[in-house]
């Protein structure tokens, strides 16, 4: 989908043709008051609402969120959206490449993407927030399904039999991490470490089973446990250092790790033909969030 051009400036198929059913954004207001993350009742409306594919949303700031969007002819462009205009804008409009998993790096001053090139290569580029020309970041790498940033380094998980999460201190240190990674990695606020859910080794957790949450911290490499996922859940981000959010359905649930292991629920959502919650996405100050729903 290709959405109007408007100035607008920046204030402060591989993988991802697996689940390319049409879904929307949806933006809710949040408030955290005292350590306490909540929902603010009835603030749910729509960012997007058309027959195709809206996702992968991340925040590059308080007030402008980026997501990849699918248009007509298949092709992946990355879009980014004002809380302030309440316009859109095209950050790449390719017709020969597809970009997905937007993210603002370290230095801010690009937005990285998991791009499909010509020949379907899939690696890693960065777009300048200047619209200046693109840049390869890892030619050697690939192929790039998801990743996180650290200290300016991009933290990837590189599809294979199995993938495996790396982490390339340097061209010639690329640090194996972990095998078996989902479709999420995040790093954890404040902290030197990667977190990501543990495909290779599921749990049963009253007679369900489940997954683990892990984590590597890149400074001390060592690895790390915050115990259970949610469900067969793929996606989770951080509120906080201390505070994970993942979905179920259309419920949204926080687990606060430094004081329980167990999901707490703190919201539904229930849009009319809408099903499930497939990804999150919250504001640096914590006020916003923005959820995938499946079309139903």
């Amino acid at each position: 989908m290709k959405y109007a051009l408007c100035l607008l400036f920046f204030l402060g198929t591989g993988v991802f043709a697996r689940a390319q059913s049409s879904c929307d954004l949806i933006l809710l207001e949040t408030k955290k008051l005292f350590g306490n993350f909540s929902i603010i009742p009835g603030s749910a409306q729509k960012l997007t609402d058309r027959e195709g594919y809206d996702n992968q949303p991340s925040f590059i700031n308080n007030d402008q969120v980026a997501f990849s969007s699918i248009d007509e002819n298949g092709n992946s462009d990355i879009i980014v959206y004002s809380f302030d205009t309440e316009e859109f804008m095209n950050m790449t409009r390719t017709t020969s490449k597809s970009e997905f998993s937007p993210r603002l790096t370290d230095c801010g001053q690009y937005i990285s993407a998991v791009t499909v090139e010509e020949d379907s290569t899939q690696r890693l580029w960065l777009y300048p927030i200047n619209f200046g020309e693109p840049e390869l970041l890892y030619d050697d790498l690939s192929p790039v399904a998801y990743y996180a940033w650290y200290d300016n380094i991009a933290a990837m998980s590189l599809l294979g039999d199995p993938n495996k999460l790396v982490y390339p201190y340097s061209r010639e240190q690329v640090a194996e991490l972990a095998e078996n990674v989902g479709n999420c990695i995040q790093t954890r606020p404040k902290t030197s470490e990667i977190t990501y859910i543990d495909k290779g080794t599921s749990v049963v957790l009253n007679g369900k089973e489940t997954f683990e949450i892990k984590s590597y911290d890149l400074e001390e490499k060592v690895a790390g446990n915050h115990g259970v996922a949610l469900g067969q859940g793929d996606d989770f981000t951080w509120i906080d250092k201390n505070t994970l959010i993942m979905a179920q359905g259309q419920e949204l649930f926080i687990k606060k790790i430094n004081k329980s292991m167990e999901w707490e629920k703190i919201a539904a959502v229930s849009m009319p033909g809408y099903g499930a919650i497939s990804r999150i996405a919250v504001s640096p100050r914590n006020d916003k969030l923005v959820l995938v729903m499946e079309r139903k």
